[in-house]
C-alpha cells in the first residue's frame, strides 16, 4: 500500500541552489605603497660613475670622454627623479612609514643613499644651474641630519647588542663628505673645509670601531657586502682634498683607498660568499667614487700614472656598477626588491 503524500511545504527534501555570489573585486592598493628603499643604492653607484667619467673628461686630452659622463648623469638623473617620487609618496600617505623603514639594514642604508644622491643631483647639476645645485646640496645635507638623528633614537631605544657600529655609518653619518665637490668650485671652500676636517674624524671613528668588532666578531656572509662602503670616505675624502688644494693629504687619502680597495678585490671571494642580494648596490657607489678618487689623490703627487691608475679603475667600474645594478632595478620593476628587503607596505 502506497505512503500517503506529504504535505505541500515537505514535498521535496532536495536542497536549493543558489548562483555563487559575484567575485569579490579587490580594493586597488595605488601607486608605489611599497617602494624599497634599497633601490637608491645602485642609483648612487650610478651617479658616481658618471660624475668619474666627467671628472676624468676634465683632464688634459681627455675631452673627448665629455659626452658619456654627461649621458650617464642624465639618465640617472631622471632614475633618480622617479625613484625620489615613488618613495615619497609613502610618508606623503602616513609620515610613521619613515621609522618602519629605518628599522631594518636595507632600508636604513637605502634612505641614507637618498639623502647623498639629492647632494649628487646638485653635482649633476651645477654646470648648468649652480643655484639649484646649492639648494639640493643643502637640502640634502638637511635630510641626512634628520636621518642621522632619528636612526640615532632607534639605536638608543633599541636592545643593547643592536648598538654597534656599522659600515652604512659612513654614509649616514660621515656622507656630508659628499657636500664639497659641488661647494668647492662655487667658492664654498671655508664650509667645505670643515666638512673634510669635521668627515675625517667621523671616517677614523668609524674605520676605528669596525675594526675592533670585526676582530671580535667576524660579520655574516650576507652581510659583507657593506663592507666596501669602508672604501668610500677614503675616495671622497681625496677628492676633496685635492679640490681645496691640499696635495699631501689627498695623495695619503688616495693611497689608502687604492689599499682598500687592492684588499677588497682580494677578498671579494670571501666578500660575496653569500650569492648575489639587493646588498650588492653598496658596492657600486665606492667603486664608482674610488676612481675618481684615486685620479684626483694620486695625481697630486704621482701626476701621469695617478690619473690612468683612476682611468682603469674607472673602465672597470664601469663594467661592474651597470651589471650589479641591472638585477636589482629589475627586481624593483617586478615587485620583488620590496620582498626581499623587507620594505614597509602602506
Amino acid at each position: 500500500m502506497s505512503n500517503p503524500p506529504l504535505p505541500d511545504g515537505n514535498r521535496s527534501t532536495r536542497p536549493r541552489h543558489f548562483p555563487p555570489p559575484p567575485p569579490l573585486v579587490a580594493k586597488p592598493q595605488g601607486l608605489w605603497r611599497r617602494t624599497p628603499p634599497a633601490v637608491f643604492l645602485p642609483i648612487l653607484g650610478l651617479f658616481g660613475l658618471g660624475l668619474s667619467w666627467r671628472a676624468l673628461a676634465a683632464q688634459p686630452g681627455m675631452g673627448g670622454f665629455a659626452p658619456l659622463g654627461e649621458a650617464v648623469l642624465g639618465a640617472t638623473l631622471l632614475v633618480f627623479a622617479f625613484a625620489l617620487i615613488a618613495w615619497l609618496s609613502k610618508p606623503l600617505r602616513r609620515p610613521g612609514v619613515v621609522m618602519q623603514e629605518l628599522g631594518v639594514l636595507p632600508g636604513r642604508a637605502g634612505l641614507a643613499a637618498m639623502a647623498l644622491g639629492i647632494m649628487l643631483a646638485g653635482a649633476t647639476l651645477r654646470p648648468f644651474a649652480p643655484g639649484l645645485a646649492v639648494i639640493l646640496v643643502v637640502t640634502g645635507i638637511l635630510a641626512l641630519a634628520l636621518l642621522g638623528v632619528l636612526i640615532g633614537v632607534l639605536l638608543l631605544r633599541g636592545p643593547a647588542e643592536r648598538r654597534v657600529v656599522a659600515p652604512d655609518f659612513h654614509l649616514i653619518y660621515g656622507g656630508y663628505i659628499l657636500a664639497p665637490p659641488t661647494l668647492v668650485p662655487l667658492g664654498y671652500t671655508q664650509v667645505s673645509t670643515v666638512i673634510l676636517w669635521g668627515s675625517v674624524g667621523v671616517a677614523v671613528l668609524i674605520w676605528a670601531a669596525s675594526l675592533h668588532q670585526m676582530i671580535a666578531r667576524v660579520p655574516p656572509a650576507p652581510l659583507r657586502p657593506l663592507l666596501s662602503l669602508h672604501l668610500m670616505p677614503a675616495s671622497l675624502l681625496a677628492i676633496v682634498a685635492a679640490g681645496l688644494g691640499k696635495a699631501d693629504l689627498a695623495l695619503g687619502f688616495a693611497v689608502l683607498a687604492l689599499v682598500l680597495l687592492v684588499g677588497l678585490l682580494g677578498a671579494a671571494r670571501w666578500l660575496l660568499a653569500a650569492g648575489f642580494s639587493p646588498l650588492w648596490g653598496a658596492l657600486t657607489y665606492p667603486l664608482a667614487a674610488s676612481a675618481a678618487g684615486l685620479e684626483a689623490g694620486l695625481a697630486a703627487g704621482l701626476a701621469g700614472p695617478g690619473q690612468w691608475i683612476g682611468a682603469i679603475v674607472l673602465i672597470a667600474a664601469t663594467g661592474a656598477v651597470p651589471w650589479i645594478t641591472y638585477p636589482i632595478m629589475k627586481d624593483w620593476a617586478k615587485g620583488k626588491l620590496a620582498k626581499k628587503t623587507n620594505a614597509a607596505t602602506l
